[in-house]
């Protein structure tokens, strides 16, 4: 059955969030890397002892550690640049390390040079609240990024090539590579070509590799701005086992121009989704994603503030009863 988790970083431990999502009965986490603070000399994140410590943390809390939302540099080999192959050791170490510590799905994305990108983080919302938005119009005179122009076919050709290294190691390990769609889904972006950025490019990828490792994050927001019908979507890939992870969001507009909205209150039929999840079978965690911040969270990460993350938790939890009743 499709399990409620939520994403904590581990330097916020000693915050209110974690005792808080225990309190509203999360007990599945999402776990990003430790800070370089929290390494012994010579260590990497994604080395066995840190990743060793890190799992251990999240069940000394009292969550389960599902999925990996952090990744090694990895931009020469998104660029197929000299380096690549170094990089892409330091993703089978992270792999090696998840699989012998039974953590399940690896979230990772293929945005080059830079990731997710919002023009605005200060869009006024429901009753005072403020949330993300991006606007393309705003971008027209933005500066390419250092790397210069990147087309698609090179960003195709280099994933195939990340592809095949990993993705055996992936199978022996245990773990699913999980990918996240571009975000914004739209290309370019500042000169930089994106590929994951339509339903047909998630086709594409799971054609590059038939292996069960190869496998798919469903982020709502994204893939609602891909196409008017979700649970068509989730059907499509779920049906064929390829979902392995899902952010929860929504958002109104276009590709081009849109912002985020509180989870109740978008364009999408959440209930039809979460049963599209349960006819699909899908048996993972999903995590609420891209909540707005209320009042008195203006100095928290915007998206990522604890109000409404609760807020969110709490809708998702009573769409999960009503689609599994």
């Amino acid at each position: 059955m499709l399990e409620i988790a939520e994403m904590l970083h581990p330097q916020l431990a000693g915050t209110d969030l974690w005792p808080l999502m225990r309190q509203a009965g999360v007990t599945r986490a999402v776990g990003t890397f430790y800070s370089s603070d929290r390494l012994e000399d010579g260590e990497k994140p994604w080395d066995f002892l840190p990743m060793l410590r890190l799992k251990q943390q999240y069940n000394d809390y009292g969550f389960q550690l599902d999925v990996i939302e952090d990744r090694p540099p990895l931009n020469l080999a998104k660029r197929g640049l000299p380096g690549r192959d170094a990089e892409i050791e330091h993703v089978i170490t992270l792999i090696e390390s998840m699989g012998k510590l039974g953590v399940p799905v690896w979230c990772y994305q293929w945005m080059a040079d830079f990731s997710w990108l919002r023009t605005s983080t200060t869009i006024a919302s429901r009753g005072g609240s403020t949330v993300s938005g991006f606007d393309n119009s705003l971008l027209i005179d933005a500066p390419h990024t250092d790397g210069g122009p990147l087309d698609e076919d090179t960003l195709w050709e280099s994933l195939r090539y990340f592809l095949d290294c990993v993705i055996p190691v992936a199978e022996q390990a245990g773990v699913t590579l999980a990918m996240h769609p571009d975000d914004p889904p739209r290309t370019p972006v500042r000169g930089v070509g994106r590929i994951m950025s339509s339903i047909e490019g998630f086709d594409r990828l799971l054609e590059l590799n038939p292996s069960d490792s190869n496998a798919i994050t469903f982020c709502q927001g994204n893939f609602r701005l891909m196409t008017e019908d979700l649970p068509e979507a989730i059907h499509r890939f779920g049906d064929q086992g390829k979902i392995a992870f899902i952010h929860m969001r929504d958002v109104e507009g276009t590709r081009d121009r849109f912002v985020e909205t509180w989870h109740d209150a978008g364009p999408t039929d959440m209930a039809a989704c979460f049963e599209a999840y349960r006819d699909i079978g899908f048996d993972g965690v999903m995590r609420a994603d891209h909540v707005p911040s209320l009042i008195g969270e203006e100095d928290q990460v915007a998206g990522y503030a604890t109000l409404g993350r609760l807020f969110a938790v709490g809708y998702l939890r009573g769409l999960q009863h009503a689609a599994y009743r």
